[in-house]
């Protein structure tokens, strides 16, 4: 990722629609797809530390890992407890330490050389019948702007990420895209940028919402209960549930 983008993120993360719609989306699927109570958690690319020090502390201890010191340092200012900085191609982690790995837009990454590597890794650190909950942007052709600032590799669709989860040894237990009700303004925006590129190099955090924040939010907060539970047909991201 631009290191430019940490400094925005940390800025933006408490109040930006898509954020907060996206923690109750994984509110819900905490409440329904993880059965534990205080489990040891690593937030596997944990970025300025925004999810790991609010509402994943509320269901048990984190650790965060990142690759970059950049990220580590805001989530210093965060006062996360417990940080390591590392690959999650190589987790320096002993087999079986966690209870539950949280990767949040991270695999899509070009740090990341191979996401199989990764979710191997994953399933090392896991506990016998741990869980990971995984995140990752859907569709290459929706490349756009954004991608470039946040250096997107690979995008994904629902099958190719039930059949990584399934090559990495963990059972699917549950799939579905996200943020689908704001799908065609997303399309819209995409293809609009190939006609007329954008004039500066900012990533979609970078634009204010303005008055429609809480619009929005509102509009993604609302997919909470059919994400987590029959799940969506398409979608501007990939939600997973894995059990080791």
């Amino acid at each position: 990722m631009d290191p430019r983008e940490y400094e925005l993120m940390y800025h933006v993360e408490d109040r930006h629609w898509w954020y907060r719609g996206m923690e109750t989306i994984t509110r819900a699927l905490l409440e329904r797809w993880i059965p534990l109570r205080s489990p040891r958690i690593l937030d596997a690319g944990c970025g300025t530390g925004a999810a790991m020090t609010t509402y994943l502390a509320e269901y048990g201890m984190v650790t965060g890992i990142d690759l970059y010191a950049e990220a580590l340092r805001f989530c210093r200012k965060r006062n996360a407890p417990r940080l390591a900085r590392a690959s999650v191609l190589d987790l320096p982690f002993a087999p079986a330490s966690f209870d539950m790995v949280t990767s949040f837009d991270v695999l899509y990454e070009r740090a990341v050389s191979d996401e199989l590597t990764a979710l191997k890794e994953f399933f090392r650190i896991l506990t016998p019948h741990g869980r990971i909950l995984l995140r990752l942007p859907a569709y290459d052709w929706l490349r756009g702007q954004h991608d470039k600032k946040v250096h997107t590799n690979r995008r994904y669709t629902k099958k190719l990420v039930n059949r990584l989860l399934e090559q990495s040894g963990f059972t699917v237990e549950h799939l579905s895209y996200a943020n689908t009700f704001l799908f065609p303004l997303a399309v819209a925006k995409r293809l609009s940028e190939r006609v007329f590129p954008p004039s500066d190099d900012q990533s979609d955090l970078a634009m204010n919402a303005g008055a429609f924040n809480s619009v929005l939010k509102f509009i993604l907060s609302a997919e909470a209960p059919l994400v987590s539970r029959v799940g969506l047909p398409y979608g501007l991201s990939v939600i997973a549930i894995g059990r080791k």
